[in-house]
């Protein structure tokens, strides 16, 4: 079995659920980014130990989070010595709005993906686009590169829709086959 790290920040309980629900299809431990950018002890191990590492952050103002950023830039550190070089990476995010360019939180987990020369997991689940889909289809919003989910700004993470919860699993199984085929090359 692979060894997978889910490194998030949530602001308001959305993201984390979002966490939860990709760490349980993938059987992989969540590392919390505090609300001033921090990550709990032994966590900086837990990430080199890990075979993937799975990004989520909500997005907001167009990118990811200032805690997730503080907690990029804070990896420099392992991309110095390229510690990280040929692990598994993917990601996830959130936000109120329907498209809230989410894709540019995701291309920000890709761009640092590439830099500590990882690999990239995409979502590989088909869009729910036809007239008949609803909110508790997977893949609802139609998203290629990471896991995206929408959130209404007055909705508790409990009413998250169902489908974006299960697009999350099904990512989280999609990253845990892929650590898995790759830790056999």
């Amino acid at each position: 079995m692979a060894d997978i790290a889910v490194v998030f920040h949530s602001g308001y309980g959305h993201t984390q659920r979002q966490a939860q629900a990709v760490a349980e299809g993938a059987a992989a431990r969540l590392i919390a980014i505090d609300a001033e950018g921090n990550l709990p002890e032994g966590a900086w191990e837990q990430l080199a130990a890990a075979d993937a590492i799975v990004f989520g952050s909500p997005t907001y103002m167009g990118g990811p989070s200032w805690q997730f950023k503080k907690f990029a830039d804070a990896t420099s550190k392992p991309w110095f010595t390229q510690a990280w070089k040929d692990k598994l990476f993917a990601g996830f995010t959130n936000s109120a709005a329907l498209n809230g360019d989410k894709h540019s939180t995701i291309h920000y987990f890709i761009t640092l993906a590439a830099q500590h020369s990882g690999l990239w997991v995409s979502q590989g689940i088909m869009p729910s686009s036809t007239k008949a889909a609803q909110r508790d289809d997977p893949n609802r919003l139609g998203s290629y590169a990471g896991a995206i989910a929408q959130s209404p700004s007055d909705a508790s993470p409990a009413e998250m829709a169902p489908g974006d919860l299960e697009t999350a699993r099904q990512f989280g199984k999609r990253v845990a086959e892929a650590a898995a085929r790759w830790a056999r090359r």
